[in-house]
């Protein structure tokens, strides 16, 4: 179940998309907010605390809350999580675990999650669709301590993001993203349904919980028509944000 003050956020955020608060607009105050949600004002503030660490708006001490952007940045589990993100533009998504397999940690793994020499990880190749299109091949490798509760998953859940914090209380708090192209091989042009040799955007990212404790390490694939990824700087905001492409419909 989602907290308060996040759904807050979101009402709010829906708001300033649509322009009910326009760039440049005050919003209400934190009393009003709090008699419009019925919830104490320590809630809104964290709903504003949300908002304002995206950069959507800003505030000096003493005076009401202003909006500096519509576009919003993405949450970091948005950026994190596939499926959280697919579900806030709109889209539904799904995914199918294609193998999952335990093996000794490589010299790769090892120096990414700060594993021992003799570790075992769990590898995961999953294909992930967008609204019935194949556009994610995920190749994720998960350190030995977290391995079993992944293990113990649906292999069709939604989001593991969200199903590990639910089973576990496991928070990603922190991830670091390379990104760049690579050409399709045989393997991923055949799980992807696209040419051999087709353009395919690669991030590649490792995840920590809150104490840098890495989780898991992971070579994402997506479809160059499919899905894309912006920047938009603004002071205290997240600036990376992906976005669907060409190559998938709107949402209904």
């Amino acid at each position: 179940m989602r907290a308060r003050y996040e759904e807050i956020a979101d009402g709010l955020r829906r708001a300033i998309d649509a322009e009910e608060y326009p760039v440049g607009a005050r919003l209400p105050s934190e009393s009003e907010l709090a008699a419009r949600y019925g919830v104490s004002r320590g809630t809104v503030r964290q709903a504003i605390a949300t908002l304002t660490s995206e950069g959507m708006i800003g505030s000096r001490q003493g005076a009401r809350r202003v909006v500096l952007a519509g576009r919003r940045s993405q949450s970091f589990t948005e950026l994190r999580s596939f499926a959280q993100w697919a579900r806030s533009m709109g889209h539904t998504a799904t995914g199918q675990v294609i193998s999952s397999t335990r093996r000794p940690a490589t010299a790769e793994d090892r120096a990414r999650l700060h594993l021992t020499e003799g570790a075992d990880v769990l590898h995961v190749l999953r294909v992930r669709s967008l609204d019935g299109e194949r556009v994610l091949l995920e190749r994720t490798v998960y350190a030995d301590w977290i391995a079993p509760d992944v293990e113990r998953l649906d292999p069709a859940c939604e989001s593991v993001t969200q199903q590990l914090y639910e089973t576990t209380g496991l928070v990603f708090s922190y991830g670091e993203h390379l990104i760049d192209a690579v050409a399709a091989g045989t393997a991923d042009a055949a799980h992807l349904g696209v040419r051999r040799g087709s353009p395919l955007l690669r991030v590649r990212r490792v995840t920590t919980t809150r104490t840098g404790r890495p989780v898991e390490w992971s070579d994402d694939r997506y479809r160059s028509d499919a899905v894309n990824f912006s920047i938009h700087n603004s002071i205290g905001s997240n600036p990376l944000a992906r976005q669907a492409g060409p190559g998938i419909a709107g949402p209904a």
